[in-house]
Order: C-alpha cells, then structure tokens, then sequence
C-alpha cells in the first residue's frame, strides 16, 4: 500500500454493536480511496501503527452519495476530481448529495425516493455528553443506531425517544434544541481537547442521566405523535475506554495537514486517538478527523517528538 496516494474519507465505526458474546463492539477502520475509486478500510485496533506522509496540500472532494434505502447508498466519484469548497465536498458535489436534503425533509423539504425510504425507517433521539461535559442531542437511523454514537466519540450517551420515522425524530430534535438548550453539535477540535484531561466517568455520566431525564419530560409533554419516550444507555466500545479516563496527556503538536506522521494507535474515541510517538513514554491526543479530505501516502514514517514535560502536578 506504500507509495499509493490515497484520499482519506474519515474514520468509520461499521461494525456490529457490543453484545454478550461480543462485548467490545466492532473496531473502526480508516476508509481510503485509491485513485481509480477503489476503497480500502484500514483497520484501527489497541497496538495498530498508522505511518503516512501528505502528499497533497489543501482537501480533495469526496465525491457524493445517492441514497436508495434505509441501507443502501452509493457513493459516487467527483467527475473532475475538483479541490473541496464546501467542506470535503466541491459545489457541485454538494448540491447533488442526496445527505444535503435529509436537514430540510421535516420542514416540507422534497426528497427523492430513495432517500424517502432511508428518512422513513425508525429513527432514534439520544443525549450524549463529551470528554469536558459539552452535550448535545442528535438522531439515528435504526440501521446505524450503535455505529452513529461511535462515530461521534461519545463518552456517554442515553437514547430518549424512538420515532416512527425521519421526519419526527428531526422535530423532537429541533424542540429538545429549542426548549431545552442542547446544540445539535459539538466540534471536533472541542472534542480532541477534551480528551487531553478528561471529566471523571462518575461526573459524566451524572450529567448525562440528569440531561437526558430533563429531555424524556419535556418530550412526554410536548403533544407529537408518532414517537415514544425510551431510557435505554448507550454502550460505549471498548476501545476508547482508555482515550476517555482521566490520565496525564498531551495534546498531538503537528496538524495533520502537511509533512509526515507516524504513531502507535492505543486508543480511539470516535476519530480521535490516543497515540503514542517513538522515542516518548507520553501519551498524546491525535484528531484523526483532521485527515478527511486529505491525500496522503501510508509508510513506515513517524512524528517528531516535541520538547515537552511532564506536569509536576
């Protein structure tokens, strides 16, 4: 795979939810595509080594996707290969994603058909609260019900309400916005410097359970049909348990935006690592999201170790 230039789509959380017979949970992979539009998914577990240079400057668009159920969607290549002008996307890219449409679709929004299927499929509310206590409510699609929280490196999260579909989940989310005050987003960068010294589990969770109750009695009054009040907590991967406890740290010095990078995996909460550097006893925080857009080629490369010390605290 050395010497290949891949365009990095992010990290992905696919696999199953944890279980009895499987309590970890499924690991994530990093998901790169070759320049003929072949996708590789590079497996991220506890000990994986991801060494690459970036062999681009700026972002690359990602493409679209055209959306023909509640599981099936196809991704289709950039035509001209064109630089990223929306966020990972380029204009034209953008305007044709069928995702663009999904925000709109409870306020009267057309959508084509297949993406009315994928709206029309159970959906599901939850709470869910990061490293430094910042939470936020957002929706799942029954489908990716586990993988979604994953994906957003929740330390904690409680499902609120099951709804019938898309478009009521979308309305109970915008009134737990409204009424309650929670966002509908937290940024990465919040995230990755949460990370570096985070709450202590038992605080965490204590704002959750209390955020999440506050929810369940205001949707229980609010007069919307089509949904039901649940309490359900979600069941965070076992591999980002060390990435979320409490423990002396370092935030990653390098942006992932140019030169080489080379780091042990020990951990991951959503796309943020907890790394370690070769020639270091310390432990640093590595925002894998950073590298979306991006072109990079994989190798045996590492990361400059910074001049840093250890708190005497």
């Amino acid at each position: 795979m050395a010497d290949t230039r891949y365009l990095v789509h992010g990290v992905f959380w696919d696999g199953p939810a944890p279980a009895a017979d499987f309590p970890g949970g499924g690991p994530p992979s990093l998901r790169l595509q070759d320049p003929s539009g072949t996708f590789t998914e590079l497996a991220h577990d506890a000990g994986t080594r991801l060494g690459f240079r970036l062999a681009a400057a700026g972002k690359s668009c990602l493409g679209r996707h055209l959306v023909h159920g509640p599981a099936d969607r196809d991704h289709v290549l950039c035509p001209d290969r064109d630089a990223a002008t929306r966020g990972s996307q380029c204009e034209r890219c953008f305007v044709l994603d069928d995702s663009r449409l999904i925000h709109d679709f409870h306020r009267g929004g057309r959508v084509p058909p297949g993406l009315r299927a994928y709206l029309m499929q159970q959906h599901w509310l939850y709470v869910a609260t990061f490293a430094n206590g910042a939470s936020k409510v957002g929706t799942a699609s029954h489908v990716r019900k586990w993988n979604r929280l994953a994906e957003q490196g929740a330390v904690v999260a409680r499902y609120v309400a099951r709804a019938d579909d898309g478009r009521v989940v979308r309305i109970l989310e915008d009134l737990v916005t409204r009424d309650a005050g929670l966002p509908q987003q937290v940024r990465s960068a919040a995230k990755a410097a949460a990370l570096v010294a985070p709450a202590a589990a038992v605080e965490l969770d204590a704002m959750n359970g209390r955020l999440a109750a506050e929810v369940r009695t205001l949707l229980s009054g609010a007069g919307i049909e089509d949904f039901e009040v649940v309490n359900e907590r979600w069941a965070r991967p076992e591999l980002s348990a060390n990435a979320c406890a409490p423990a002396a740290r370092h935030a990653y010095p390098h942006h992932l935006s140019a030169g080489t990078h080379g780091f042990r995996i020990d951990s991951l909460s959503g796309s943020i690592a907890l790394a370690a550097l070769d020639g270091s006893e310390l432990e640093f925080v590595v925002d894998l999201g950073q590298l979306k857009a991006r072109v990079i080629e994989l190798g045996d490369h590492g990361s400059d170790v910074p001049a840093v010390q250890e708190s005497l605290f």
